[in-house]
């Protein structure tokens, strides 16, 4: 059975990896509308050989859509992916601005596939933030072993994980000398431990994604989650490096075990290898985990060394993944 698509946001990064992704992996379209803002409609997008003109969101009408992927920015969602819904499209959403509704299930296909089962209630699913995503695709064999008690994790974030406009900023600062009177907004050279706004307990925004999302995603609120975001002068690839305790103990052997033989994970060969971004996190689909050790301090706890491609597997590879699982599971 084929599907008519709209993506919302088409000419944005995670838009360009959807385009990408859907025709590498044969995702059945009958029909493709790519809409975005004023600025960009009327833009020519190829796909399967085919012209597309992007179109004017603000006068679109979903009624005749199956699956809405939208990555516009959360003020975009509030008004039109509710609009998409309403018109009976399912809506997959990659902002933030259902993730922490109760009434929308929050999604990662290799996790909690199980969530999607009550979707129709709300027609939306949100995607969860491109760092949780590859952080709880690496942690879900280990929990489902073991029970995480806590988690402790600090993420090395890429510029594209900013936009389309932050990554040409930050290629136009590689090439110039000159430094701006605020070093601290020149990120080519530099490791910025601030990412979004902080909150009142001294956290940024992005960090407490990284407790809020694990709590709803593997439905334990209890799980201690410490966080701390970083962005680092990378193009493309977050990388992430994560201490947990669990309840029950597992050998590091038994740790490489679950996690070799679990879906969306590529395990490196052997204790000293271990994933980059420049090498695993750009056009890669798989979480890659290396530096596999046990903790120091804690019996029970193992450290890890994650890195995905933050715009593939992060954010548009999620979403069409979640496609495929309603498709696939009949819901």
């Amino acid at each position: 059975m084929s599907n008519r698509v709209a993506i919302v946001g088409a000419t944005g990064l995670v838009g360009e990896a959807l385009l990408a992704i859907l025709q590498q992996r044969s995702f059945p379209i009958s029909e493709l509308t790519l809409l975005a803002s004023e600025r960009s409609a009327g833009q020519i997008i190829d796909f399967n050989g085919e012209k597309h003109q992007v179109k004017l969101l603000d006068d679109f009408d979903f009624e005749n859509i199956d699956f809405s992927f939208f990555s516009a920015g959360a003020a975009v969602s509030r008004i039109f992916a509710i609009k998409a819904a309403n018109a009976g499209s399912v809506v997959i959403d990659n902002t933030s601005e259902f993730r922490y509704d109760d009434h929308i299930p929050l999604v990662i296909p290799e996790v909690n596939p199980h969530a999607l089962k009550d979707f129709k209630k709300n027609n939306i699913i949100a995607n969860p933030n491109c760092s949780t995503i590859q952080m709880l695709v690496a942690l879900n064999p280990i929990h489902q072993a073991a029970r995480i008690k806590s988690i402790n994790v600090s993420t090395y974030q890429s510029i594209s994980g900013a936009g389309r406009s932050m990554l040409n900023e930050y290629d136009r600062q590689v090439v110039d000398s000159n430094y701006p009177e605020n070093e601290e907004s020149f990120f080519a050279h530099n490791v910025i431990p601030q990412i979004g706004l902080f909150e009142n307990n001294g956290y940024s925004l992005e960090e407490m994604k990284l407790v809020w999302e694990t709590h709803k995603i593997f439905e334990d609120k209890s799980i201690e989650v410490n966080p701390t975001a970083v962005r680092v002068p990378v193009r493309f690839g977050h990388s992430e490096s994560i201490g947990v305790v669990t309840q029950k103990h597992l050998s590091i052997g038994q740790i490489r075990a679950l996690l070799s033989e679990s879906s969306g994970i590529q395990l490196m060969d052997d204790d000293e290898s271990y994933p980059i971004p420049l090498r695993e996190g750009e056009g890669t689909d798989a979480v890659y985990i290396g530096r596999i050790r046990a903790d120091l301090n804690h019996s029970n706890g193992v450290n890890l060394w994650v890195v995905a491609d933050n715009i593939r597997k992060g954010a548009a590879l999620n979403s069409i993944q979640i496609a495929e699982t309603i498709i696939e599971s009949n819901y």
